[in-house]
């Protein structure tokens, strides 16, 4: 799950770059922006919930 985590966290970030230097037009930039930062978040997710907590208990 973490190196998934990692994974999309730089997908995340190439589609927010390929958006940014290959769209022109300002809705469908934005639209591929909020659309990265998704696949990063829930990259970050992935990843945080990856990692135990020091001193928590395993059920």
């Amino acid at each position: 799950m973490k190196l998934a985590g990692f994974l999309l966290l730089l997908a995340g970030w190439a589609i927010v770059v390929a958006a940014v230097v290959l769209l022109l037009p300002a809705n469908a930039r934005v639209i591929f922006v909020l659309a990265g930062v998704g696949v990063e978040i829930i990259g970050f997710t992935l990843v945080i919930r990856s990692n135990p907590l020091v001193g928590r208990e395993k059920e």
